[in-house]
């Protein structure tokens, strides 16, 4: 049986849920029909039998992965997309089927994707859980639970920073309500009051858990006071319940009056999923009891009272599913060779750098000037971190900017770092261009699953019509004893992930042209500034310059040995051969300058010359960026080599504190010095 509880449906600042006894479930209506009765049958109707469609198509093997149907839930969706413009946006979960035709999706489309064809709406690189069709604003839905939320967020703060009245909505499970992307995203949404729905479509369970079982405080709504917005409890299997109250909240966003959190109560009436079994958590008699207030024959029957009729709609619905599901079977099949397509954007290819010249200046005066160039010339710009704001952040990455750009673009934030890395991404996806200042690499790690599971995908997920200009800088590397959680280097972790570029200079001159073409570039970029190489002077250009990703650079030229060195171990190593140089011996340098990608044709023009190699990494060795070098020099140069590729690296472990410990960790000049003599003598 439906649970018996007192709704509360009146938020603080006056938004109204009417309803009647329990969410309009027995009593009267308040609602009168509204015009666009029809339309708002027909939209649910589309979903209920599209859905219903896919679960006999399942059952068929036509669908090849999961399927997670709406059946029950077409209010919410009809409800609130009825009040959408086709520029709005909306970002859903795994069971988004509803979602997207409500938004635009055609039935072709949703069949022929969860067929896995080419004419899908995210052309068959989706299935179920990952729905794309931007050209409608649907931008995306997800198989993780949570980022959806983050999403809409960063839409609706990429509406403010493009002057924009478009407004983002967020549809997500009451499961969702318990993880720490709602706490994140509805905070954030409400310190910068952005233009966003939360639409908590409480189903009763999540997966096969009870809702009143996984939560302390059940009541979703009333979690909005928490976080000093509305927060409105709804009739979710009334469609003119929500579509009032979505009406409401929709004007109040476009209005800046911040973002409203409504909680939908309604039900599904299949399984999680089809094939799934699904009275082992519930009872026939409870999914029965609620197949009784089916959204679908509520508003039907109020029609067919008042003298409308639903007959031709019906025929037009029937016929529309057939004949969706029939030219669904005879699309074509993606060609294999499109299977790693979309990973990147279109490369671009800037003009020459120019020349060093004379002036003098830090890496971070380098990568401050290229970050002001930029924003003068690009009003999507915009940056996100913990004190980037009047304090210039911790390593003056942002000084003076806050003066010049004010405080929506240079945007402090709370310690929440997967919230901002996850908003990021959301703006990213909706045409502005954030930056994420993470301070230390070690604390964007809590937005991992951000960065690996959405940003890095989002660009092959839609088949290349959502592009990803996000920037995701901070510090790394051992130094100034600060231990194991502000020191770490990721970039063999990030470099691993198809979609990223991963970027670590080790110089001012490459430092400012290498930011100035991630701050060009579609593409999400990882950006590494070693700690000890921030205050290093070099020759900078004054006018603005890019520097391509994937260009390693010859450091020193020399005939014995080839050494490959990344960030502050460039330096190390220049020092040591400058010492060996003295005693006759020609090292060549090369510094990757990005491990992703990484410019294996220069490391291999090198050898050829030298017919040695050594690669000096302060990070730990195993399965690092020294091995993959190893790998493909050893697969595509080995008749060069004259003796085994050696590799240095720091020592396999936590980052220590004690000085000594630190020093330890790390390779010395003596150790560098010491593996080029071992090399030259094999």
């Amino acid at each position: 049986m439906p649970p018996h509880r007192s709704p509360h449906t009146e938020s603080a600042d006056g938004l109204h849920a009417p309803c009647a006894d329990y969410f309009g479930i027995k009593g009267t209506h308040v609602i009168a029909l509204p015009s666009n009765a029809a339309n708002l049958f027909q939209s649910m109707l589309r979903i209920r039998k599209c859905e219903e469609q896919l679960a006999k198509c399942h059952q068929r093997g036509l669908i090849h992965g999961a399927c997670h149907t709406y059946v029950g839930q077409e209010a919410i969706a009809v409800g609130v997309c009825s009040h959408l413009r086709k520029e709005d946006v909306v970002f859903s979960t795994h069971r988004g089927h509803g979602h997207a035709l409500a938004k635009g999706v055609s039935t072709f489309q949703l069949i022929a994707e969860l067929f896995g064809r080419e004419a899908g709406c995210s052309r068959g690189r989706g299935g179920s859980m990952h729905l794309f069709a931007p050209e409608t604003g649907m931008m995306g839905t997800s198989g993780i639970v949570g980022p959806c939320i983050l999403q809409a967020a960063g839409a609706g703060y990429s509406f403010r920073i493009l002057k924009s009245d478009r407004v983002a909505v967020a549809f997500f499970g009451d499961g969702a309500v318990n993880n720490g992307a709602f706490h994140e995203g509805l905070n954030l949404a409400s310190i910068w009051k952005l233009p966003v729905l939360f639409v908590c479509e409480n189903n009763q369970y999540a997966t096969e858990v009870p809702f009143a079982y996984a939560a302390g405080n059940p009541e979703v709504a009333s979690r909005g006071a928490a976080y000093g917005i509305p927060g409105v409890l709804v009739d979710g299997n009334d469609v003119l319940s929500v579509s009032h109250v979505a009406g409401q909240a929709v004007e109040r966003a476009r209005a800046g009056n911040g973002p409203t959190l409504l909680e939908c109560r309604t039900y599904r009436t299949r399984a999680h999923a089809e094939g799934m079994g699904d009275f082992g958590y519930r009872t026939r008699e409870e999914v029965d009891e609620w197949k009784k207030l089916c959204p679908i024959e509520r508003l039907r029957s109020r029609m067919v009272s008042s003298g409308i009729s639903v007959t031709e709609i019906e025929k037009a619905i029937e016929t529309e599913v057939a004949e969706a599901t029939q030219a669904a079977e005879q699309a074509a099949w993606p060609e294999p060779a499109s299977a790693n397509s979309f990973i990147y954007a279109e490369p671009r290819t800037p003009r020459a750098a120019p020349q060093p010249g004379n002036r003098e200046i830090t890496f971070m005066a380098a990568t401050l000037e290229a970050l002001s160039d930029a924003m003068a010339s690009d009003d999507s710009i915009f940056v996100l971190g913990e004190g980037i704001g009047k304090r210039g952040g911790n390593f003056k990455t942002t000084a003076g900017l806050y003066e010049k750009y004010g405080p929506q673009r240079l945007c402090d934030t709370p310690i929440a770092e997967r919230g901002f890395v996850g908003l990021a991404g959301g703006a990213a996806m909706t045409g502005s261009r954030p930056i994420v200042d993470f301070m230390f690499a070690d604390f964007v790690l809590d937005g991992l699953g951000e960065i690996i599971n959405q940003i890095a995908k989002m660009q092959y997920m839609s088949s290349g019509r959502l592009k990803m200009p996000i920037l995701l800088r901070g510090c790394i590397g051992v130094g100034h004893s600060a231990a194991t959680h502000h020191s770490g280097n990721y970039y063999p972790l990030f470099a691993q992930v198809p979609g990223l570029r991963v970027v670590v200079p080790s110089n001012p001159y490459d430092a400012k042209g290498l930011l100035t073409h991630a701050l060009r570039c579609h593409d999400p970029v990882v950006f590494l500034e070693h700690r000890d190489v921030l205050s290093v002077k070099g020759p900078v250009p004054t006018e603005a310059y890019e520097i391509p990703f994937g260009q390693a650079a010859v450091v020193r030229e020399g005939r014995d040995l080839t050494v490959v060195a990344l960030c502050a171990m460039v330096h190390r190593v220049r020092a040591v051969c400058e010492t060996l140089a003295g005693e006759g011996i020609s090292v060549e340098l090369i510094d990757p300058r990005t491990v992703a990608p990484l410019d294996v044709e220069t490391i291999l023009k090198s050898v050829r010359k030298t017919s040695r190699l050594l690669v000096v990494d302060e990070t730990f060795g195993p399965f690092g960026v020294g091995a993959e070098i190893a790998a493909q020099v050893a697969d595509r140069g080995f008749d060069d080599l004259d003796a085994p590729i050696r590799r240095l690296n720091g020592i396999h472990t936590p980052t220590p504190y004690s000085p000594t410990l630190e020093k330890a960790v790390v390779p010395s000049a003596e150790d560098i010095q010491k593996a080029i003599r071992d090399l030259l003598a094999e």
